[in-house]
C-alpha cells in the first residue's frame, strides 16, 4: 500500500469481506477482522470459527485509514477486537442500530445509515459520498437484536462508483444503481450458500446482481477464509470463474492478497 497511488483506484483483498481500497486517495477498509478467530470473545480465548489463511496484511502495515465501511452486526463483519485496534480519527459508518456494538473503540465520528440514506466524508485529499443500499440479508448479532441494519454501499468519487454488497441473497435492488450511472467495481460475497442461500447468494447471483448493477469489474470476497458452511473451500471462486468464463477480464482478482488498479 505505501507505493499506491492517489491518482488512482486501487483495491487489495485482505481477507473475508475485507477490503483495502485506495479511492484516489482516501484509504477505505471494508469489515475489517484481522485476528486468527471470529465469534463471542471470553477472557483469554474466542468461541468461533478459525481463519484458515491469514490476512493478506497484518494490522501494522495498513495506511492510515480515512473510512471503515461496516455492512452489518455478525461476528464475521463486524469484529470488535480488530476495531479497536483502530484510532480515533477514522470515520466509520455502520448500519442502523449498531453503534452501541463500538461503544468500546475508540473512534469519534460514527454515522448510521439506513436504507437510501448517505453521508459525504471531507478528508484531506477531498470528498467522498457513501450511500447505503438495500440487500437481502439479516442483521442480529445474537439471537433477540433482530432490529439492527444491514447494508450494501455504493461509494461515490470524482465520476467513479464502487459498491461493497457485504451480505445478500439475491435482490433486485442492484439494478435500481445502474439508473443513475454504471458501477466500476462490485465488490460482491460468493460464499456460505450452502445451506445458507435464503441470507448468501451464490458465486452466479453474485455475478447477476453485480451485472444488473452495471459493473465492469467485480472483486469475489467472502470465502477461502472461514468455513462457515458446506460448500468445499475451493467451489466459490471456481463456479464464479465458471460465470464469468466469456469475459474472464472482469474478474478483478480471484486469490487473498492479490491487487486490483481501476484502468481509468
Amino acid at each position: 500500500p505505501a507505493t499506491w497511488s492517489d491518482a488512482q483506484v486501487t483495491f487489495a483483498w485482505i481477507g473475508h469481506a475485507t477490503v483495502l481500497i485506495n479511492f484516489f486517495g482516501v484509504k477505505i477498509l471494508t469489515d475489517p477482522v484481522f485476528f486468527p478467530r471470529i465469534g463471542i470473545r471470553l477472557p483469554g480465548f474466542t468461541i468461533g470459527p478459525k481463519r484458515l489463511i491469514a490476512p493478506a496484511l497484518q494490522f501494522h502495515e495498513l495506511p492510515n485509514i480515512d473510512l471503515i465501511l461496516l455492512s452489518h452486526a455478525h461476528f464475521d463483519h463486524l469484529d470488535v477486537r480488530t476495531l479497536r485496534c483502530f484510532g480515533k480519527s477514522t470515520t466509520v459508518i455502520t448500519a442502523r442500530a449498531t453503534r452501541d456494538l463500538l461503544r468500546h473503540t475508540r473512534f469519534r465520528d460514527v454515522t448510521e445509515l439506513d436504507w437510501g440514506e448517505a453521508k459525504t466524508l471531507k478528508t484531506a485529499t477531498g470528498r467522498i459520498n457513501i450511500g447505503a443500499l438495500p440487500v437481502n440479508h439479516w442483521g442480529a448479532r445474537k439471537r433477540r437484536d433482530t432490529y439492527r441494519g444491514y447494508n450494501g454501499y455504493l461509494l461515490e468519487r470524482k465520476g467513479r462508483r464502487i459498491i461493497f454488497a457485504g451480505d445478500t441473497a439475491m435482490t433486485n435492488s442492484f439494478a435500481e444503481i445502474r439508473r443513475h450511472g454504471a458501477i466500476d467495481v462490485a465488490i460482491m460475497s460468493i460464499g456460505a450458500y450452502n445451506p445458507w442461500i435464503q441470507s448468501h447468494c451464490s458465486p452466479e447471483q453474485a455475478v447477476e446482481m453485480a451485472n444488473a448493477a452495471g459493473a465492469h469489474f467485480i472483486v469475489p470476497v467472502h470465502h477461502q477464509t472461514f468455513r462457515l458452511s458446506f460448500e468445499p473451500f475451493r467451489e466459490p471462486i471456481e463456479r464464479f470463474e465458471a460465470a464469468l468464463r466469456k469475459t474472464p477480464e472482469r474478474i478483478a482478482l480471484r486469490e487473498i492478497g492479490e491487487t486490483f488498479v481501476l484502468p481509468l
